[in-house]
């Protein structure tokens, strides 16, 4: 598995860019801002950025990292940025959430994060690594050990220790003193979702499998047609028409592996999936074979108007 998610010779790991910060808060509506006013790469990096984003020149460079590994900004073959559909959606002048007050955000921006092998750390910690509990050690030695095998030359083992050190921090809560708030332990927004926690020994941390209330199931049609579209292909190349339980709960690059479902959950919500969809995906147990069925295409806008649509509903559900 590892090798079919790595092995393309122009595969380029990724274990830098951040300049050794996680994602904050007020970064990626910032990011958007300014690219949605000026789309030039320049906007990173003139004189004025510094005033212009209110923090240093390596956050600077930071920002535009998690801006465009988070999916609100995409890059031309040419010297510019635009916002993609997702970062309009959430961050536009209508969009649906641009403080990142619902959770929904985080659970999208997680997804592009971890379901690519773009950012090797996320991608390989979630989607390959075995065991429920490490230790930052843990991570950096498979890396190396990945590395090696894949003969990444340049992948330093000191880069991608800090990198390692960058996704804890990113996704896990700061051990804080009793009187701590618990603002005071989130340093990254992704720690809300609460898919890695501390075990309370000294650098020792567990991936939280199971349900996660907080998840809509209008985010996880969007990840498993996402997931569909990048890693279901037919033998003519085009896209397949059916797509198998066991794929969609244990794949490396799954809603199953990066959401952390237990196969109960997903079992669970995928049955809903024909009414979520719109008709346009159905749920299929013929002959014990469990798998969807894709019944019809969904266009981008439609997907999009789908996942606004779970906006509005967890937003009803806070005002009852």
């Amino acid at each position: 598995m590892i090798l079919r998610s790595f092995a393309s010779e122009s595969y380029k790991p990724q274990f830098s860019g951040h300049e050794t910060f996680p994602l904050r808060y007020g970064w990626l509506k910032k990011a958007y801002d300014a690219v949605d006013r000026c789309g030039s790469k320049s906007v990173f990096v003139n004189d004025d950025a510094i005033a212009r984003f209110g923090v240093g020149k390596n956050m600077v460079t930071s920002m535009r990292h998690w801006a465009q590994s988070c999916g609100i900004i995409s890059e031309d073959d040419g010297d510019n940025f635009s916002p993609t559909p997702i970062g309009e959606m959430v961050f536009s002048k209508d969009g649906v959430d641009p403080y990142m007050e619902n959770p929904s955000t985080l659970w999208l921006i997680h997804w592009f994060l971890s379901s690519r092998p773009n950012k090797t750390t996320c991608y390989w910690a979630f989607n390959h690594f075995h065991s429920s509990t490490f230790e930052r050690e843990n991570l950096v030695q498979g890396l190396i050990e990945l590395a090696k095998a894949q003969q990444w030359g340049r992948a330093a083992a000191a880069t991608i220790k800090r990198d390692v050190e960058c996704f804890v921090r990113l996704y896990a809560s700061k051990v804080t003193s009793a009187k701590g708030s618990h603002e005071d332990a989130l340093e990254s927004p992704l720690a809300e979702l609460g898919l890695i926690r501390s075990t309370g020994r000294l650098d020792g941390f567990r991936f939280v499998r199971g349900n996660k209330p907080t998840l809509n199931n209008e985010i996880l049609l969007y990840a498993l047609m996402d997931f569909w579209d990048q890693q279901s292909i037919d033998q003519d190349g085009g896209k397949a028409e059916t797509i198998s339980f066991e794929r969609i709960a244990h794949d490396p690059g799954s809603p199953g592996r990066v959401f952390l479902l237990s196969e109960d959950d997903l079992y669970g919500r995928v049955q809903n999936v024909e009414d979520i969809s719109e008709g346009a995906i159905q749920w299929s147990e013929t002959a014990g074979l469990k798998q969807l069925i894709r019944r019809e295409e969904i266009e981008p806008k439609k997907i999009i108007r789908i996942v606004r649509s779970g906006y509005r509903v967890h937003e009803t559900e806070e005002r009852a």
